[in-house]
């Protein structure tokens, strides 16, 4: 079976903020070999349209090669876009989800090959009141954003965590890598 993986960046305070952190060169490094790693990413509307600013870089390519590395991989990795507005996507590896979440994603984990990741905030905390996220890698900033979108939001259900491992990076940034643990 696939494992469902919730990779998302966040600031020191818990806010799910694009905008807050500076990624640097590694830290694009590790998002482009980790989306080989992976046969598909969900993403609610909000976070695919984030996203689609990487399309940009795809015919217009940044003076930094790490930037033009993570838009080539973000463009490969189909995306399954989940939305109650969207109707449709011009992204050609992204499609709308036909079918609700849960049933998406438990279909996408029967199927064999690579893991599936999820990156965005309001699916995550869906699937993690659905226990069917495998792994969460959080990679938090050295930033304080001061408000914002908390990724834990709503969530009134009690879930312990097995830390698996960590990976520093030389900005300071810091991934948590979690199992949670069934009690």
């Amino acid at each position: 079976m696939r494992k469902v993986i919730a990779a998302i960046n966040m600031t020191l305070d818990g806010f799910c903020d694009h905008t807050a952190i500076v990624p640097d060169e590694e830290i694009h490094q590790h998002y482009t070999g980790l989306l080989g790693q992976g046969d598909a990413i969900l993403y609610g509307r909000i976070t695919y349209q984030l996203m689609e600013f990487w399309r940009t870089f795809l015919e217009n390519p940044s003076e930094e090669k790490s930037m033009n590395d993570f838009a080539i991989a973000i463009d490969n990795i189909p995306k399954i876009v989940f939305s109650h507005t969207l109707n449709n996507v011009e992204w050609k590896s992204a499609t709308m989800a036909n079918r609700d979440l849960k049933e998406t994603v438990l279909e996408l984990r029967q199927q064999s090959g690579k893991d599936i990741f999820v990156g965005s905030r309001s699916l995550i905390i869906q699937l993690m009141k659905l226990n069917l996220i495998d792994e969460f890698q959080l990679c938090i900033h050295p930033v304080v954003a001061g408000n914002g979108l908390p990724l834990f939001e709503n969530i009134n259900d009690r879930t312990i965590f097995k830390l698996v491992k960590t990976k520093t990076f030389n900005g300071g940034a810091v991934i948590l890598y979690y199992e949670p643990v069934n009690e």
